[in-house]
């Protein structure tokens, strides 16, 4: 009796605490699960198109999704704004092309072969429409020597152009249409213009089946110059947008759909005529002087220092003991010119102009060109090592000066050539005998006829009849030469000689 209690006892025992185990177990809460991948559909959009970032100062910047409506609003305003121009151009040839030495009058007689031809061709560009009257912004190098211009708009109406007036120095021209309905472009500041910001290019490349084609980049420099003629006033927007030929005088926009540029030229590798991702642009602020003047004068009035001028490299740095590479050297003062009458002379740098800090060459011309006439402005001079404030009041630029002067202490001519005054900096430039006289070549045109012949630190001492020992005996001796050959003398180191030079068409 004993023994089946004491059995019943422990079996009940075991049973309880069998209970309390699966009990205990049945009670804990289950392991956490790791899910690597979830192929349910949720109602949210994926993230990548929600992706916002806050700056430091919890401040949102733009989506993917702001950036993308961004360029889908700009191309929708800006788009009828851009023009696409067909130009007709009649280019003159000479009958006999293969045989350039021989007599065209002979060719003429035995072959058939008139002397000079003519043919007509087409050239293909853009414009932007800056005004509800029909004023329309382009290149010079897009109309210039047009027998007809053709302008088509977006909804593929078409007019004939005049021209307003062109200016070859900044590669900018004004033509007009008489339409109405007309969309005009907002003009925005390219000085505010960042490295690195978003730009846009519209244009018609390569044929006009291909208007208004719209292509994205960034703002990759400013500033750029000697791109096209270092005898032109440059300061070009570079950007890699796509830009190809037939974009030129298209508009190059910000962010904000805003006009920043008149896209202008491409960097090309040897054969190759197309987009690299160098492009350059005008900028708008030059452009706005510009084409203010052509509208209302058929000019473009500039304003003139009377000094030629040379970047400050890193050996004339050195040689004038400068701290800076910044600014411009002086390399002549023009006589009577309003630098001359404030006191400015030959070796003085400047640094400022007008409250500015100088770059370079070209930006003191931009800076002086876009000034008022007459106007009287503050200009900080480094001379002798110490600073100095000088009051010049500015003058139109004349003419001839327009044609001669240019941004490297030159006088360009058609010779494709540039040539300076002889000063203390150019004979130890060129080791050049300080008693020599004649005019020296800092610059020639690699494709000129010059470039065959002379090189740089050449000395010119007559041209013609006449003896050469200024720029002025110079720009005479030039205008007084009638025939297409002019015969001059070169002194090179111990040798003289002479070399007969063909004016460039």
């Amino acid at each position: 009796m004993d023994r089946k209690r004491i059995t019943l006892i422990s079996g009940s025992l075991l049973l309880v605490l069998l209970g309390i185990v699966i009990g205990q177990m049945f009670s804990q809460s289950k392991p956490e699960r790791v899910v690597l991948y979830e192929n349910t559909e949720k109602e949210s959009s994926p993230a990548f198109m929600q992706a916002s970032y806050v700056t430091a100062d919890n401040s949102r910047l733009p989506s993917i999704v702001d950036l993308n409506e961004a360029f889908v609003n700009i191309a929708e305003n800006v788009n009828p704004s851009v023009v696409t121009i067909i130009t007709t151009k009649v280019v003159k040839l000479r009958g006999n092309q293969m045989f350039p030495g021989f007599d065209d009058d002979f060719f003429y007689r035995f072959f058939g072969v008139p002397p000079e031809a003519e043919r007509r061709g087409t050239a293909l560009g853009c414009g932007v429409i800056v005004d509800k009257k029909g004023y329309i912004l382009t290149n010079n190098h897009v109309v210039e020597q047009g027998t007809e211009i053709l302008v088509r708009l977006i909804d593929n109406r078409e007019y004939e152009a005049e021209i307003i007036g062109t200016d070859p120095k900044s590669d900018l021209a004004v033509i007009k249409i008489k339409a109405g309905d007309l969309k005009p472009v907002i003009l925005g500041d390219s000085d505010a213009l960042r490295i690195g910001e978003w730009v846009l290019a519209i244009g018609s490349p390569f044929s006009d089946n291909l208007d208004h084609t719209v292509t994205a980049g960034i703002v990759s420099a400013k500033g750029r110059s000697n791109i096209i003629n270092s005898r032109n006033y440059e300061s070009f927007i570079q950007t890699d947008a796509a830009i190809n030929p037939g974009n030129s005088g298209g508009a190059l926009v910000n962010i904000h759909g805003e006009l920043v540029g008149i896209n202008t030229a491409i960097a090309t590798s040897g054969q190759a005529v197309g987009n690299l991702g160098i492009g350059f642009a005008i900028p708008v602020n030059l452009a706005k002087k510009v084409m203010t003047d052509l509208i209302k004068h058929g000019k473009v009035i500039r304003a003139w220092l009377g000094v030629t001028i040379q970047n400050i490299d890193d050996p004339t740095a050195k040689a004038m003991k400068l701290e800076n590479r910044s600014g411009v050297l002086v390399g002549s003062v023009v006589k009577d010119g309003p630098a001359k009458k404030s006191g400015l002379k030959i070796q003085d740098v400047i640094i400022e102009f007008d409250g500015i800090k100088v770059k370079n060459v070209s930006h003191l011309q931009i800076l002086v060109s876009n000034s008022e006439v007459g106007k009287e402005k503050e200009v900080v001079i480094i001379r002798g090592k110490k600073k100095k404030r000088i009051k010049v009041k500015l003058e139109e630029l004349p003419g001839s000066i327009d044609q001669t002067t240019t941004q490297t202490l030159s006088s360009t001519t058609k010779l494709g050539l540039d040539v300076e005054e002889l000063t203390p900096y150019l004979t130890r430039q060129y080791r050049i005998d300080p008693n020599e006289s004649g005019v020296v070549i800092t610059q020639i045109e690699k494709d000129s006829e010059a470039a065959k012949a002379l090189r740089p630190g050449d000395l010119i001492q007559r041209i013609g009849d006449i003896d050469i020992e200024s720029m002025d005996d110079y720009n005479i001796a030039l205008e007084e030469a009638a025939d297409e050959y002019i015969l001059v003398l070169i002194k090179r180191r111990d040798a003289t000689f002479f070399i007969t030079l063909k004016f460039d068409e």
